[in-house]
């Protein structure tokens, strides 16, 4: 089965399982090889008269709170199922207003071998205070390299869809 395949019945099964009264519209699904991630977005609070943005971030994350609460169990259920039928862990989150939280996520060990000049990159970012450890580092020179170049990673994954394509399409399919 392809990836894109299996991102189709998985998006499918979520739309069907989901309870209708959770999110305002369909849930993002964001899905690798390790893990589905099912961000919903659900209403703001009301606030009302002026209000300074630290009593609005704080009454969103109140309410994710709430929400999180609210639907535990029922998340718990929906992951179980889904991680046995996928063989993936299953995360969830909510977007309010303009406060995004995930709750629950994957932290994949990556095995890398370096050799001493990026090592040495690493280290000073450790020694500069930027992060804690290699580990963070390493995370942190991704999500830089992500930041900085989603133009050439979406063509690259365009790219790689019409590989998928072609492959399919061969005289082996």
């Amino acid at each position: 089965m392809s990836t894109d395949e299996s991102s189709e019945r998985v998006r499918g099964w979520l739309s069907g399982r989901l309870p209708a009264d959770w999110f305002d519209g369909e849930p993002e699904i964001t899905i690798d090889r390790d893990e589905i991630l099912v961000v919903g977005k659900i209403p703001a609070p009301t606030l009302e008269g002026e209000v300074t943005e630290a009593t609005r971030a704080a009454a969103e994350a109140g309410r994710i709170k709430q929400f999180r609460e609210d639907t535990r169990e029922r998340r718990i259920e929906i992951a179980r199922e889904l991680e046995h039928a996928t063989r993936r862990k299953v995360a969830w989150g909510v977007v309010s207003g303009d406060t995004r939280t995930v709750f629950t996520s994957l932290s994949s060990p990556v095995m890398t071998r370096l050799r001493q000049p990026e090592r040495q990159v690493l280290d000073t970012l450790v020694d500069a205070g930027v992060a804690r450890s290699r580990s963070d580092a390493l995370a942190w020179c991704v999500k830089l390299v992500a930041q900085h170049s989603e133009t050439w990673l979406a063509d690259l994954r365009e790219a790689m869809a019409k590989v998928e394509d072609v492959r399919r399409s061969g005289p082996d399919a």
